[in-house]
């Protein structure tokens, strides 16, 4: 059986970047919090928590601790409240993420409406709002939404992206947003990683009889890549580690396609692969 990897598969800079951030903060200091996951993936936040990196619900007084900033970023009230309770901040913020804030900063500096198109309770999504000092409106891909665009009609927006969406998507949003506002700019902010797996997954998708697509049910990226590979190949399958794995899937199957999100650690990605073997 031919296996044929994505070159993409697995990490990105900003995940590795993040974790890299974590281990060292883990090493270097003790009292480490999180208000959430530094990245979407089980495995890794568990080896966070065995370094003894803590999640928290609420900010308490900071004094001789660590307020470690996620790969998704956290909003400005948020980190502006840690430094003001002591605590030290130290930021693991994808730059991507980042770039995406100056951008939405800047677009309402200029008296700009600023629409996001994400999934609306995502952490990356909640950060970029969390920059903002005015009501800005969040786009769901597949969700209806044009009776928010009355309400922006005649004022001028400015359009980022959660670093994660499928770029045709998000296409079509804007061919909508154009026919309803006059004065609308688009910023593609969409992460190159991102891009280039999801360009390699509809190339494989095509090109063999079964893709596995690896990844967190939580990640969302890795979701994006399985409802790509899946609209192409019916044969598509997204599994979190090679426990998922169902010799019925095989029958005559003669490539299999895999990739794995941005989150997705490549010892997982290596035990998939391992499997095959047995085949």
């Amino acid at each position: 059986m031919k296996i044929i990897l994505a070159k993409s598969a697995g990490f990105c800079f900003g995940v590795k970047r993040a974790i890299q951030i974590a281990e060292m903060t883990a090493k270097n200091y003790r009292n480490v919090y999180m208000s959430g996951d530094i990245v979407h993936n089980e495995i890794v936040i568990e080896r966070l928590k065995q370094l003894g990196i803590k999640k928290i619900k609420k900010l308490g007084s900071g004094k001789g601790k660590i307020f470690l900033v996620r790969a998704h970023g956290e909003s400005k009230k948020k980190i502006d409240r840690a430094n003001n309770l002591g605590y030290k901040v130290i930021d693991a913020t994808c730059p991507m993420v980042k770039e995406i804030h100056r951008i939405a900063q800047r677009e309402e500096a200029n008296n700009r409406k600023i629409i996001i198109v994400g999934d609306k309770n995502h952490d990356e999504v909640l950060g970029i709002l969390g920059q903002l000092k005015y009501k800005s409106y969040v786009i769901e891909p597949n969700k209806k939404f044009i009776f928010e665009l009355e309400k922006l009609k005649n004022k001028p927006c400015s359009v980022v992206v959660q670093s994660t969406q499928d770029l045709e998507g998000v296409k079509k949003i804007f061919k909508i947003l154009k026919r309803y506002i006059k004065d609308i700019r688009f910023f593609n902010t969409i992460c190159k990683p991102t891009q280039q797996k999801q360009i390699e997954i509809k190339k494989l998708a095509k090109e063999n009889d079964l893709i596995i697509v690896i990844g967190s049910k939580t990640s969302a990226n890795t979701k994006r890549l399985y409802q790509i590979a899946k609209s192409i190949n019916r044969k598509s399958y997204w599994i979190e580690d090679k426990k998922e794995i169902r010799n019925k899937w095989f029958k005559s199957i003669n490539s299999i396609g895999i990739t794995a999100g941005a989150s997705t650690p490549m010892e997982v990605i290596k035990d998939v692969i391992n499997i095959f073997d047995k085949f």
